[in-house]
């Protein structure tokens, strides 16, 4: 039987929209405003964009919802007020919620909710609970796919249905970053630097070094691990097919305050494995290469969360991206040439030689990567351009303006296997 889980795309720039696009992404989630748990990180939204937003993926017959999912406080009502308001005349197709103002302001408008995982929806009865206000509810992170499986069958044993009168759907996370906390409710970054997490200002300073001391004699205590508050990233490649049997609707991709290249691999590479649970080739070598392509876009290390009955998380032993792969930023778009299919570049940065891999990105272009095969200025070809000169490239995909241009270069995690 073929599966029929929906991708769930994280979307934090127009630039990742289209990648969310290109890549083939069933919906897109996204933030506005100061309202959003990713207000630091991925704050270009305003609600004057939700209409474009709502309107591009219309054009491609793509689902979209809008994160309203911290904490918030009286005087943050006629925000989320106008925020939901505005969401609604543009046809957005939910609202991601935890807390209760805003859940009862989605009822009073008419506007479909889907419930956070904010809320630590772990059990049946929450579920049941919560079915009074949303057709969909996103489980806690902490719990086993057996877990997930129990209430799955649940839903269906109890005839649990939502506004809609359809049977409550079930959304989990499948790939990105996992927070030290139980879902997300950290107060490390408030508790340090006045920064809320709980509303979207999360500092994420669990991902630094910190020395273990004990107060009573002083003695620094010995520890394996120097990032002890670090989790590695989500990803459930090497699960999907188990996954995709406990009867979820939706996998959600973490990471709306990463880069456009980000989201197009990991919407294609989990849709790709989805596809190919169905067609019988969802096999380990498959699996390798999955993993491989993950692994090029940031990640911090990847583990399989607690979907396996783990107990404790997997910790880093370093800062920062483990990617394979890293983008250097060289050149900014020019114009195109549709009938030599030859995109013209200014390099701003370093110097780009002919063999190169590189990448560009754009809001509208998307992503487009591939291998450059020739260079000409005005002199004719070239080997080595450098900084200062306008160059062409022969390139498939139309560039404008807008678009950005990097290389990719391997870093020192290249030959790392990223799930021992």
């Amino acid at each position: 039987m073929a599966t029929k889980i929906k991708i769930l795309a994280p979307v934090g720039s127009f630039e990742s929209l289209a990648a969310a696009v290109q890549a083939g992404a069933d919906a897109i989630y996204f933030g506005v405003e100061q309202l959003n748990m990713r207000v630091k990180s991925a704050g270009a939204f305003t609600i004057d964009d939700i209409a474009t937003v709502a309107t591009k993926c219309d054009e491609h017959n793509i689902r979209k919802y809008l994160t309203l999912n911290t904490t918030v406080y009286d005087y943050d009502k006629n925000l989320f007020t106008e925020i939901i308001t505005a969401s609604k005349e543009a046809g957005v197709d939910a609202i991601i919620a935890s807390d209760f103002a805003v859940i009862m302001e989605c009822r009073r408008q008419g506007m479909p909710v889907h419930i956070s995982t904010q809320t630590n929806v772990s059990n049946l009865d929450s579920v049941k609970f919560f079915s009074t206000f949303a057709d969909l509810i996103v489980l806690s992170r902490e719990l086993t796919l057996k877990q997930v499986e129990a209430i799955t069958h649940g839903i269906e044993r109890h005839d649990v249905r939502g506004p809609s009168g359809e049977l409550v759907k079930i959304e989990i996370f499948g790939h990105g970053a996992l927070c030290m906390a139980i879902s997300g409710k950290c107060y490390l970054s408030l508790h340090s630097n006045n920064s809320s997490a709980n509303r979207g200002a999360c500092i994420q300073n669990c991902r630094h070094k910190y020395t273990v001391i004990d107060q009573d004699s002083q003695q620094e205590l010995e520890i394996d691990n120097e990032y002890i508050m670090s989790a590695k990233d989500l990803c459930t490649i090497d699960i999907l097919d188990k996954i995709a049997a406990t009867g979820i609707s939706v996998l959600k991709i973490e990471g709306r305050g990463r880069t456009a290249d980000y989201v197009f691999e990991t919407v294609r590479v989990y849709k790709e494995a989805l596809a190919a649970i169905d067609e019988g080739a969802y096999t380990a070598e498959n699996i390798a290469r999955w993993r491989k392509e993950l692994a090029t876009v940031f990640n911090r290390g990847f583990w399989e969360g607690y979907y396996l009955g783990r107990k404790l998380g997997e910790w880093n032993e370093t800062d920062g991206s483990k990617a394979t792969q890293k983008k250097v930023y060289l050149a900014q778009g020019v114009r195109y040439y549709p009938k030599l299919k030859v995109a013209e570049f200014k390099l701003e940065s370093g110097k780009l030689k002919v063999g190169d891999e590189v990448l560009v990105i754009g809001p509208v272009t998307g992503i487009v990567r591939q291998v450059v095969e020739t260079i000409h200025v005005d002199n004719g070809p070239v080997e080595i351009v450098k900084q200062g000169f306008n160059f062409t490239i022969p390139f498939s995909a139309h560039i404008r303006p807008t678009d950005k241009l990097y290389k990719l270069i391997p870093t020192e995690y290249a030959d790392a296997d990223p799930l021992p």
